[in-house]
């Protein structure tokens, strides 16, 4: 009886012991740098060709500002807004043979300070330890496109900024204008910023006096209107392959139907769907994504005049207007998966238990892309019926998790004076001196 009970005070111990050292920081660091160790591994020896926009595009148009032959974005229009150029030009850093090195080497780094922000110095809570553990299962089942592309640059900037909003607005409005000016889609934080925080003044002060900055530094270097060339590069593309528009012709492609293909556009460098009605679809998404902004954007301001606090709706806000530019994209690159952490990360360190089920579904949303990209991409060019249902069950889940953050947000205009968790656990504060 003593013995027994000996024992299984043991287990007990050691159960706790484990339970403790998991639940450190130090857990966590190590999990980051496996992870990161993992990711770098397959962009560099798994099949598919998951660095090819590094190691082709982006080192190609950095070559050409430093060999003085064409800059984008200034000479030439570009595809991205202009700061997208500084982490493309920073990677070259050690020359061209340690390109893609060097840029994983500068996502690890991003990643790790939004890493640090999110764990604070503080004392670990559990929601915050939730929050960087999912994080980390999000980027290895995501797979090597998390660290490969320029949306990877953006997401650890986005999601610093998303972590301070509530106790300084301007900081995370200066972050997310950054964010912006490198990959459009932390806009959409920046809007559920802007309509959740008290201190909107403030974050559009600071968004526009930024971006007035950056398009007079890009004037003076004599870029004329191509520092908005992005804009004109995005409407003009076609229906890219893996766009959620798109899938309908991917099964008419899988019936059978031969008036109905994929070809590559040597323009844009992509992979692109042409047939009946394909155009027109194209055409469409860019309304179709302006009406789903704004009745997002409506759910909001209700919610917010009715006296939903920036804790509990600055996450799902986030979220909804993230899977509107993801849905309603006739690109849909497999990269725009990362856009999820972030808000998903505010939910699940402010409010877990509410953010349960959209983590879920980000998480399922992370291996769906992870399956088609970048090993079986090529099924998906010939519209492999596994391929378009792996895609559909993808599209799916974004539905679901659109419902999901609009009914969130509206809820949130129910509660009256009911607040989730603050968003302060999460903040980098000012502290005492004693401390």
């Amino acid at each position: 009886m003593t013995a027994g009970g000996a024992g299984g005070t043991s287990v007990t111990s050691h159960a706790g012991v484990w339970r403790r050292a998991l639940g450190g920081r130090a857990a966590l660091w190590v999990a980051f740098v496996i992870v990161h160790v993992a990711l770098v591994a397959l962009n560099l020896f798994a099949p598919g060709w998951a660095l090819g926009d590094v190691e082709s595009v982006y080192l190609m148009w950095t070559q050409q500002a430093a060999n003085g032959w064409v800059r984008v974005g200034i000479d030439v229009p570009w595809v991205y807004p202009i700061l997208a150029f500084a982490p493309m030009t920073a990677a070259l850093a050690f020359g061209p043979d340690w390109y893609p090195i060097t840029w994983l080497a500068l996502m690890t780094i991003l990643d790790g300070i939004a890493l640090a922000v999110l764990l604070g110095r503080r004392r670990l809570s559990r929601s915050r330890r939730t929050a960087a553990w999912w994080w980390l299962g999000f980027l290895i089942v995501l797979g090597p496109i998390a660290l490969g592309r320029i949306d990877a640059v953006t997401v650890p900037i986005a999601l610093v900024g998303l972590l301070v909003a509530a106790g300084r607005p301007r900081v995370a409005a200066a972050l997310l204008t950054i964010a912006t000016w490198v990959k459009v889609w932390p806009g959409a934080l920046l809007a559920a910023l802007l309509i959740a925080h008290r201190r909107r003044f403030e974050v559009v002060t600071v968004a526009a006096a930024l971006s007035i900055g950056i398009v007079a530094a890009c004037l003076l270097a004599g870029s004329g209107l191509n520092v908005f060339g992005f804009i004109g590069q995005q409407t003009g593309r076609g229906l890219q392959v893996e766009a959620p528009v798109g899938v309908p012709w991917l099964w008419s492609i899988v019936a059978g139907a031969r008036d109905v293909a994929i070809e590559y556009d040597r323009e844009i460098l992509t992979y692109q769907i042409s047939g009946p009605g394909v155009a027109a679809a194209a055409a469409l998404t860019t309304p179709a994504m302006a009406v789903g902004v704004l009745a997002v954007v409506l759910i909001g301001v209700r919610a917010v005049r009715r006296g939903a606090p920036v804790g509990r709706i600055l996450a799902p806000l986030s979220l909804g207007l993230v899977v509107v530019l993801m849905l309603a994209n006739k690109v849909g690159s497999p990269q725009f998966a990362t856009w999820l952490a972030a808000p998903v990360v505010l939910g699940l360190a402010t409010m877990p238990r509410r953010f349960t089920v959209p983590a879920v579904l980000a998480g399922l949303v992370a291996l769906f892309t992870h399956l088609i990209y970048p090993y079986w991409y090529g099924w998906l060019l010939v519209a492999s019926p596994g391929s378009v249902l792996i895609l559909t069950g993808k599209v799916v889940l974004l539905v679901l998790l659109l419902a999901w953050a609009s009914r969130s947000v509206w809820q949130a205009g129910n509660e009256r004076g009911r607040t989730g968790r603050d968003l302060r656990p999460v903040m980098v504060t000012r502290r005492p001196a004693e401390e």
